[in-house]
């Protein structure tokens, strides 16, 4: 005989199960907003390349690596392919003959820019259907899962704060 789960065993798992479900639809309005950007292909991961690239320019392939959680030579590859697509370029660092930086290039700046904008008014439109309420409760609700990540993941490279998501 299955017995209800006690309420505070179910709220996580509700909570879970939703959070899941929503990142799996994010995932498919991600896939639609870089489908429209552009023709070149950018996979996944050389995507979060391209993120990581945005918030820290000039890093280096070994701290890359680091980021991603990825070996060198995956990295290095990601970036070959990035570089042959115009979006990376390596450039000798000013602090080490031996060592190179990444940093985006304009055009790689620009597909970020525009596949932003593009997933961001895919969001706006989800968002505005919404009630005040429940946009102020999703907020407060997506802060306080970035300060839990923040805190069950320190990192040096911390990832960037939800805007005025703090005053909501």
């Amino acid at each position: 005989m299955d017995t209800d789960p006690d309420p505070s065993e179910r709220e996580p798992r509700e909570t879970t199960e939703a959070a899941r479900e929503l990142i799996e639809l994010l995932e498919v309005m991600w896939e639609r907003g870089r489908d429209m950007v552009s023709s070149t292909p950018v996979s996944a991961s050389q995507l979060r390349v391209l993120y990581s690239l945005d918030r820290e320019e000039g890093i280096n392939l070994r701290a890359l690596g680091e980021t991603l959680g990825s070996a060198p030579p995956s990295v290095s590859r990601m970036c070959d392919r990035l570089e042959a697509l115009g979006f990376v370029q390596r450039l000798p660092s000013p602090v080490s003959r031996r060592q190179l930086e990444l940093h985006l290039t304009v055009r790689g700046k620009a597909y970020l820019r525009d596949l932003r904008a593009q997933r961001e008014r895919a969001l706006l439109a989800v968002i505005d259907a919404m009630t005040p309420t429940t946009r102020k409760a999703l907020l407060r609700g997506l802060t306080g899962f970035h300060d839990a990540l923040d805190k069950a993941n320190p990192s040096p490279r911390r990832s960037p704060p939800l805007g005025n998501a703090r005053s909501a």
